[in-house]
């Protein structure tokens, strides 16, 4: 499966990404903000994730897409984003994404996360997005705020950081399909 956007493709990850995916994300400016993503990130961790998403990806009915942010005038992987707990009797799930550091504050997860939010809505037909964001990543923040997300509350000490070892708040960011359509 892959999405395009106007500078990106979004394509789901292989095991000839192994190596870029551990490039971008072993880095722990982007490990402390991620959940479950370790630090030091390792081959294992990439070969993994991939046979991961690999099964995700059989699951019928789907629950998660996942995808390389890949840069078109590259040709080179950026980053990661992804829509999971896909839950269609509901109509939700929720948006994830990670950017390797040289590519910060260009733009490039607001245009692939743009590109999630169409495709969740319009494609899934899902009613309503959330994202999860550690109440001190003042980036994720940022761009779930710009992207017209409502901050509906924060879980306090609601998550360990797999990276860190560090308890965090986390904030709830939502977003309902006619809030999106009628931007």
């Amino acid at each position: 499966m892959k999405l395009t956007t106007r500078r990106l493709i979004l394509r789901e990850p292989t095991m000839r990404n192994a190596g870029d995916i551990v490039e971008g994300i072993n880095n722990l400016n982007i490990s402390k903000w991620l959940l479950v993503v370790p630090y030091p990130y390792t081959l294992k961790d990439a070969k993994w994730f991939i046979n991961h998403c690999r099964e995700k990806a059989k699951e019928k009915p789907r629950k998660s897409y996942l995808f390389n942010m890949e840069l078109k005038s590259e040709k080179t992987l950026i980053g990661g984003c992804g829509i999971s707990d896909v839950n269609r009797d509901q109509g939700t799930a929720e948006l994830g994404y990670w950017l390797a550091e040289p590519y910060w504050r260009q733009g490039y997860t607001s245009e692939a996360v743009r590109k999630l939010i169409n495709y969740s809505f319009d494609t899934l037909k899902l009613r309503r997005l959330i994202i999860p964001a550690y109440s001190t990543n003042n980036g994720s923040n940022g761009l779930a705020k710009s992207l017209g997300f409502k901050k509906e509350g924060c879980l306090r000490k609601a998550v360990v950081c797999k990276a860190t070892g560090k308890i965090h708040d986390e904030n709830i960011w939502g977003l309902l399909k006619e809030e999106w359509k009628r931007r």
